[in-house]
């Protein structure tokens, strides 16, 4: 087999239709628009989502609880996973995005209690729970809030 032998698998290069091109063509006159009409004129058409008058979908299904847009999203840390960490680290924001423990930081990163802290770790973070602040001093580490 050389270079010039090689070719596309049947039925991967589909040619485009070319409409306007005469009668001749099949898609000439009209150009596969059909006679009048919205969608055989120039940016004619329906939005997306329109039904033709009927009550759209997203208007007829029931809308449920509030949403409030002033949210923050704050991204969740346990005291567990701190342990990955060697002893006296400074841990930050940044650090826990490095290791993995977090995808993002969004509006902040708070440290909740959940497990056990072996480690002494210095922790910035954005908030604590009490529970937390408590496992990380008692260990003679710091929870500083940035």
């Amino acid at each position: 087999m050389r270079l010039h032998d090689l070719y596309p698998a049947e039925g991967v290069n589909k040619k485009s239709k070319r409409v306007g091109r005469g009668i001749g063509s099949g898609h000439g006159k009209t150009s596969t628009r059909g006679h009048k009409g919205q969608n055989a004129r120039s940016g004619g058409g329906v939005r997306p989502g329109f039904e033709g008058g009927q009550m759209p979908l997203y208007r007829r299904i029931p809308k449920r609880g509030f949403n409030n847009i002033f949210k923050k999203e704050i991204s969740v840390v346990n005291v567990e996973d701190l342990n990955v960490f060697e002893e006296n680290t400074k841990v930050t924001p940044e650090l826990l995005i490095e290791k993995g423990i977090i995808k993002k930081v969004k509006d902040g990163v708070k440290v909740l209690g959940n497990g056990d802290l072996k480690v002494k770790v210095d922790v910035q973070a954005n908030a604590f729970s009490k529970s937390a602040q408590e496992k990380i001093e008692a260990l003679g580490g710091k929870a500083e809030v940035i």
